[in-house]
C-alpha cells in the first residue's frame, strides 16, 4: 500500500524506548514483507513479544490443502456454480478452495457463523484479498477493527492475525490468496507515490482499521497458521494477540469498495487491463492482475461493437466471478455467483449471437458486475471441490447449434483428396 498510516501511540524513532504502561517497557515488531525491502509496518506491544506461546504447537484437526481429480487433466475451460455451494460452517473453517497452484488459490467461503469464540487465524503463506458478494461483519486484528460489507475488497498481508465476525446472519466470499504482497496497480501512481490524475483508483478512497485500546490479558489464546501448502497449526498464546498500543507503516489490512473504481471508458472496446485495480507480484512477468468489470459506458463510436473479441491470452489463466446475469457476452449461461476458469491453452470468446445482440449497448451504461483474476505465465488447476460443482458441459456451450435461431443446413467435412 503506497499509503502511510499511524494509529495509537509509538515514539517517533524506531527502536527508542516507551512506556504505554509506566514503568513496563513496550515492546517493538516489524511486520515486513520481501525481504524488508518491500512495504512494512511497526507494531508496538504493551509488554509482550508476539513470539511468546505456552503450550507446544500442534496439528490442528483441519487443514486447506487442495488436491486435483485426476478427470481434469484432459485440457477443458470449466463453470463452477459456486452458487450451488451450501451456506455451512463457520468463517475460518469453510474456505473452499477451487483453483490452486503453489503462487495462487482461490477459494470461496460461504459461513453462517463468525470465527469461534476466542479463536485466532493467521495465513503464514499466503496473502489475501476477499471479495465481498454478501453479508458484512468485522475483520478484528491486531491493526483494529475494519468493517467490511457488500462489494468491497477486504485485503489482508500475510502474518496477518485476524478474526472474522459477521454481522449478518451468513456471507458469501471469494477469496483469493497470493505469495505476492496485493497491491494497486503500480502503474496508476506518479514518482512521488500518489495516484495519478488519469488512475481509476484514488488511494484516499482505503477505508483502515480504527485501534482500540491495547488488550493486556494474559491466558491461553489459540491461534491457527496455514502453512507448506494448506497445512494448519494450532498456537497457544500466552497472551492476547491485540495487545498494540501503537503502529505504522504501509503493510496493513484495508477494504476499498468496488464502486470506487472509476472506470475509464474509450469509443471503442478496451481490453481487460483498462479494469485492473490490483496486482500481485511482478506483472507482467510472474504474479496475478486481478480486474473490477463494474458498471460504465459502453463504447460509443458509431459502429463499436460492446461485446469483447474472442481472446487467447497465451501467459494468462483468466478466472472470473460475477456478482451479477448481467454480462451480455455470456447470457444464458451464467448464474450469480459463477465462476469460470479459462486456462492459457485455450481462446474463449461471447456466445451465439451476443456480438450482434450486444449492439444495442454502445453507448450505454453497462450493468454487470463481476472480478476477474488473470495469473501470468502460472498455470491453475481445478480442484476437486470446484470440479465437483462444475457445469458438465460447459466446454460445449459454444456450439452454434445451441444458440442459432435457425440452424443452417450443415454437411461433414470431407479432405481434398475424397
Amino acid at each position: 500500500m503506497v499509503m502511510i498510516i499511524k494509529k495509537g501511540n509509538l515514539p517517533a524513532t524506531p527502536h527508542t524506548e516507551f512506556y504505554a504502561i509506566p514503568k513496563v517497557l513496550a515492546l517493538e515488531e516489524i511486520h515486513g514483507s520481501l525481504g524488508f525491502n518491500g512495504p512494512w509496518s511497526r507494531k508496538l506491544h504493551v509488554r509482550s513479544y508476539p513470539t511468546e506461546q505456552v503450550q507446544a504447537p500442534v496439528k490442528a484437526d483441519f487443514n486447506f490443502v487442495c488436491t486435483a481429480p485426476k478427470e481434469a487433466d484432459i485440457l477443458q475451460p470449466f463453470h463452477v456454480l459456486t452458487g450451488d455451494m451450501p451456506t455451512e460452517g463457520d468463517a475460518l473453517q469453510c474456505r473452499k478452495p477451487i483453483v490452486f497452484s503453489p503462487r495462487t488459490v482461490v477459494s470461496i467461503l460461504k459461513p453462517k457463523k463468525s470465527f469461534p469464540e476466542g479463536v485466532f487465524f493467521r495465513n503464514g503463506e499466503k496473502h489475501e484479498i476477499y471479495f465481498v458478494q454478501e453479508g458484512e461483519g468485522i475483520l478484528h486484528s491486531e491493526y483494529g477493527t475494519l468493517p467490511f460489507r457488500k462489494d468491497v475488497y477486504m485485503v489482508v498481508p500475510k502474518g496477518t492475525t485476524y478474526r472474522i465476525d459477521l454481522k449478518s446472519k451468513q456471507a458469501y466470499l471469494l477469496l483469493i490468496e497470493s505469495v505476492y504482497p496485493i497491491v494497486f496497480a503500480p502503474h496508476y501512481f506518479n514518482k512521488g507515490g500518489q495516484a495519478t490524475l488519469m488512475s481509476p483508483v484514488v488511494e484516499t478512497e482505503i477505508e483502515t482499521p480504527e485501534l482500540g485500546k491495547p488488550i493486556d490479558k494474559r491466558g491461553k489464546f489459540p491461534l491457527y497458521v496455514k502453512h507448506d501448502g494448506g497445512k494448519v497449526s494450532l498456537l497457544t498464546l500466552g497472551h492476547h494477540p491485540f495487545d498494540l498500543c501503537g503502529w505504522e507503516g504501509a503493510l496493513y489490512p484495508f477494504v476499498f469498495d468496488i464502486n470506487n473504481h472509476h472506470g475509464v471508458a474509450r469509443a471503442i472496446h478496451t481490453a481487460p487491463p483498462h479494469r485492473q485495480t490490483f496486482q500481485a507480484g511482478n506483472v507482467p512477468n510472474n504474479g496475478f492482475s486481478l480486474c473490477s468489470f463494474k458498471p460504465q459506458m459502453e463504447g460509443w463510436h458509431p459502429k463499436d461493437i460492446p461485446a469483447p473479441y474472442a481472446h487467447y491470452n497465451v501467459d494468462s489463466d483468466e478466472c472470473m466471478f460475477f456478482c451479477n446475469t448481467a454480462y451480455g457476452a455470456r447470457k444464458g449461461i451464467l448464474q450469480v455467483g459463477s465462476f469460470t476458469f479459462h486456462p492459457a491453452g485455450l481462446p474463449h470468446s461471447p456466445q451465439g449471437k451476443a456480438a450482434l445482440q450486444s449492439l444495442a449497448a454502445r453507448a450505454k451504461v453497462s450493468t454487470h458486475l463481476a472480478v476477474m483474476l488473470d495469473t501470468h505465465f502460472e498455470s491453475l488447476s481445478i480442484s476437486s471441490v470446484g470440479y465437483a460443482y462444475r457445469e458438465k458441459d460447459y466446454a460445449l456451450s459454444w456450439d452454434d447449434a445451441k444458440w442459432s435461431d435457425t440452424p443452417e443446413k450443415t454437411v461433414d467435412w470431407q479432405s481434398p483428396s475424397e
